[in-house]
């Protein structure tokens, strides 16, 4: 039987917010959103939001035990913090475990769908089996030829070894460009994979492909792995090389740089601004048409795992950017990157009914201000996850 229920704003993101609109639901599919009036409501839920599942295009959920252990540095000294994370990775004793905790704060603050950059794939089984879509990207390091060739064989093997589901895909991450060979970037496209790639993170990394300088250079000579023909010449190669990728954060990308309409940004926030980094060129992206995500990062340098928490911080300080926009990054703009746009990231006729509830401050503010701004109200919030549309 279909089911309708109302609130007291729908935000389809596809559409205008529709005050006291209906959406409804046969068998964990949409059948149709509408205007108030159009349908009489089943259920009321009162003062709250009916959203689509937030999107988390960027995390790495194999951190979730970081929390507290491994505080971000100064832009600055970012090579020092990720030696504290590899310091931190060479000491945890049950990584799963933590996955599958950073799986429940996801679903408790409304994320329904996650991009997922996983060491050695290894969040595969808790996501496969999880009330949650993913694009799981085993992550590839390698600058060495040997290590970049064990990193491909790696990467192969894990593949024969996992079977994809509707909600539940492969995709493959080369780390970054100072930990990934140029060669290993190519040869990992033509797998014609999801990819995600850490891109124009710091001026540091920027320092280092483009001029073999910066703390970068000592950072992998400590390592033992400095190599600089093995390296990337440029940015521009690496975009050019992945041509449907997410570059996760972007926030030092060259100005002669542009994106092809299937890449995108993984912006995270409050990452972004907990390591102090130059105020992140949102609204020139949006300007030139980049296509840009809400991520969280880690919660080695994020408080939490609240995609609506990073959507409400950006738009305090974005105030150039509109609700809409907002909202959309965190929702259709995430499913857009991750390949699901078809299924999820609206409230649409045909989509899965895939569903966070997000209660609401008693004003009389624009919806979009009433979800966003300063009154909104923080916390848990109630998950519906339809499964395959």
């Amino acid at each position: 039987m279909p089911h309708t229920i109302t609130a007291r704003w729908l935000f389809p993101v596809s559409g205008p917010p529709l005050p006291n609109g209906t959406i409804t639901i046969q068998n964990g599919t949409i059948l149709a959103v509408d205007p108030h009036g159009i349908r009489a409501a089943d259920e009321d839920l009162g003062n709250v939001a009916i959203l689509p599942g937030l999107v988390n295009a960027h995390i790495h959920l194999d951190l979730s035990g970081a929390r507290g252990l491994v505080p971000p540095t100064s832009c600055e000294h970012f090579t020092d913090w990720l030696r504290n994370v590899i310091a931190y990775r060479g000491q945890c004793t049950d990584i799963e475990a933590d996955i599958r905790a950073g799986i429940r704060e996801c679903q408790k603050y409304g994320t329904t769908l996650v991009g997922d950059i996983a060491v050695n794939g290894q969040s595969w089984a808790s996501l496969a089996n999880a009330p949650m879509r993913a694009v799981v990207f085993w992550e590839a390091i390698g600058i060495s030829q040997p290590r970049a060739d064990h990193a491909h064989e790696a990467f192969r093997d894990w593949l024969s070894t996992i079977v994809p589901t509707a909600n539940c895909r492969p995709g493959v991450s080369p780390h970054a460009p100072y930990s990934v060979r140029a060669s290993l970037f190519e040869r990992l496209a033509k797998f014609a994979l999801p990819m995600a790639t850490h891109l124009a993170e710091t001026r540091a990394e920027i320092d280092l492909i483009e001029r073999r300088t910066g703390p970068f250079v000592g950072f992998l000579q400590q390592l033992g792995i400095y190599d600089p023909d093995a390296l990337a010449n440029n940015i521009a190669s690496i975009v050019a090389a992945l041509p449907g990728a997410i570059f996760a954060h972007g926030n030092y990308l060259p100005d002669a740089i542009s994106l092809a309409p299937q890449q995108s940004f993984s912006y995270c926030p409050r990452t972004h601004a907990a390591f102090g980094h130059s105020p992140y060129p949102l609204r020139r992206y949006l300007d030139r048409g980049f296509h840009i995500a809400f991520g969280t990062d880690s919660l080695a340098s994020n408080p939490d795992l609240d995609v609506l928490a990073e959507a409400r911080f950006a738009k305090q300080c974005h105030p150039d950017v509109s609700g809409a926009e907002i909202l959309r990054m965190a929702t259709l703009a995430g499913a857009e990157s991750l390949g699901y746009a078809n299924v999820c990231g609206s409230l649409e006729a045909g989509k899965s009914a895939d569903l966070v509830i997000v209660p609401l401050p008693n004003s009389d503010e624009e919806p979009h201000e009433l979800l966003l701004g300063e009154r909104a109200i923080p916390g848990e919030r109630r998950t519906i996850f339809a499964g395959t549309a």
